[in-house]
C-alpha cells in the first residue's frame, strides 16, 4: 500500500494543479467566449496565463501551504491534534499572504519563518488570490468555527483542502477540513464543503470508489447544523451524473462554482463522470465560471483515484512547479500518511 498511497497523493496534488492549471486561462470566461476562442471541443490542453503556459493560480499555492502547514504540526509534534495543528496551518497561510505582497495585523505575522515554500522564487507572485482570503488573513485574529471573520461561503476555503484528506493520521479529516477553512470562510457552506471533501479524498486515498466515499461523507455531512445547502448541491451533482452523457450544459446547471457548494457539486460531478482524469478536467474547466478551481478540485479527486500516471507526461514537462509540488506531496507522505488508529 506505500507505494500505491505515495502515488496517490502524488496524483492528487499534480492532479489538482494541472485542473488549476487548465483553468486559469479561461476563469472569468463565458462558455460562448471560451468556445469562441479555442473551438467547438473548448479548451483542451494548457494556454498561456499569467505570460506562460501551465501557470498556477493561488488555488494550488494556498493548497501548497495548507500542506506544508500539516508537515511542520507533524514535525513539531502537535498533528494530529486540532488546535495545535490549526494554528499552525494559520501561520503557513500568512507566509502565503506575504508572497502576496501583503501584511497581516495578526500577532504571529512576521514571526512565520519556518517551511521552504514561501523561500520559493515562482510563488511570490500573485494569481488573482480571492479577497476574502485575503481580508481574512490580513486580521488580528483567526477564524474559528464557533466565532467565524465573516459570513462568505466563497470556494477559496474548500478549493485549498485536498492536503487535510491525503494526512491519513488525522483521526477527523472532516472537521479538521471545517476548521482549516474556517480560518477565511465563516458561512456554514463555506467550510462544510470543506470538510466534505477533506473525508471523500481521504476514503479515496485508502481505495474506496468515488461513489462510496460520497455516500460517506454524506452521512457525516447531515451530522452537522446548517449542511442542507451542502447536502442539495451534492445531491444534484449525483442525479445529474445518473442522468447520462457529461455536457457543459450539465455543469452549468449546477452552477458557477463561486461559492464553495457549486465549486463542489461541478467537481464531484466531473469526478463521477470523466472517463480518464483529463476528460474529467476538460469538463471541468469548459464552463462559464471559476474554471481554475472546478479544475483544481476535480483534479485533485482524480488524482488520488487514479494516481500521478494518469496525468500527461507533456501535462507534466509544462506544469509550473511541478518538481516542488512533488516534494510537497512526498513530504506529506512521509510526515502524515501513517493512518490513525481511529481511522476507517
Amino acid at each position: 500500500m506505500s507505494g500505491e498511497l505515495r502515488h496517490r497523493m502524488r496524483g492528487c496534488l499534480l492532479g489538482g494543479a494541472a485542473g488549476d492549471a487548465l483553468g486559469a486561462p479561461v476563469e472569468f470566461d463565458s462558455l460562448s467566449k471560451i468556445l469562441a476562442r479555442f473551438g467547438p471541443e473548448g479548451i483542451r490542453r494548457f494556454a498561456p496565463a499569467f505570460g506562460c503556459v501551465g501557470s498556477i493560480t493561488d488555488d494550488t499555492q494556498m493548497t501548497l501551504f495548507t500542506a506544508e502547514g500539516l508537515i511542520l504540526a507533524a514535525r513539531d509534534g502537535v498533528f494530529p491534534e486540532r488546535s495545535g495543528t490549526v494554528r499552525i496551518v494559520h501561520r503557513a497561510y500568512l507566509r502565503w499572504l506575504r508572497t502576496q505582497g501583503e501584511r497581516s495585523r495578526h500577532p504571529t505575522f512576521g514571526r512565520t519563518s519556518e517551511g521552504w515554500l514561501s523561500t520559493v522564487e515562482a510563488l511570490q507572485h500573485r494569481r488573482a488570490p480571492g479577497n476574502t482570503c485575503l481580508e481574512a488573513l490580513r486580521a488580528r485574529r483567526m477564524g474559528r468555527l464557533e466565532h467565524p471573520l465573516n459570513t462568505s461561503k466563497g470556494c477559496g476555503g474548500v478549493m485549498r483542502i485536498a492536503p487535510v484528506g491525503l494526512a491519513l493520521s488525522a483521526a477527523d479529516p472532516f472537521r479538521l477540513g471545517c476548521e482549516l477553512a474556517a480560518l477565511t470562510h465563516g458561512h456554514p457552506t463555506g467550510y462544510l464543503t470543506a470538510g466534505f471533501l477533506a473525508l471523500v479524498i481521504r476514503d479515496l486515498a485508502m481505495g474506496a470508489t468515488l461513489e462510496a466515499a460520497v455516500h460517506e461523507a454524506l452521512e457525516e455531512l447531515v451530522r452537522w447544523p446548517s449542511h442542507e445547502e451542502c447536502e442539495h448541491a451534492v445531491r444534484a451533482a449525483l442525479e445529474q451524473a445518473r442522468a447520462g452523457s457529461p455536457t457543459a450544459e450539465a455543469v452549468e446547471s449546477l452552477g458557477a462554482g463561486w461559492v464553495a457548494e457549486e465549486a463542489l457539486a461541478i467537481a464531484l460531478y466531473c469526478a463521477l463522470l470523466a472517463p480518464d482524469l483529463v476528460g474529467g478536467l476538460r469538463l471541468a474547466v469548459n464552463h462559464g465560471g471559476d474554471s481554475d478551481s472546478t479544475g483544481a478540485m476535480t483534479g485533485n479527486l482524480l488524482g488520488v483515484k487514479l494516481g500521478m500516471s494518469a496525468i500527461p507526461d507533456d501535462w507534466l514537462a509544462t506544469l509550473e512547479l511541478r518538481a516542488e509540488i512533488e516534494r510537497i506531496a512526498d513530504e506529506l507522505y512521509d510526515a502524515c500518511a501513517s493512518p490513525s488508529p481511529e481511522s476507517p
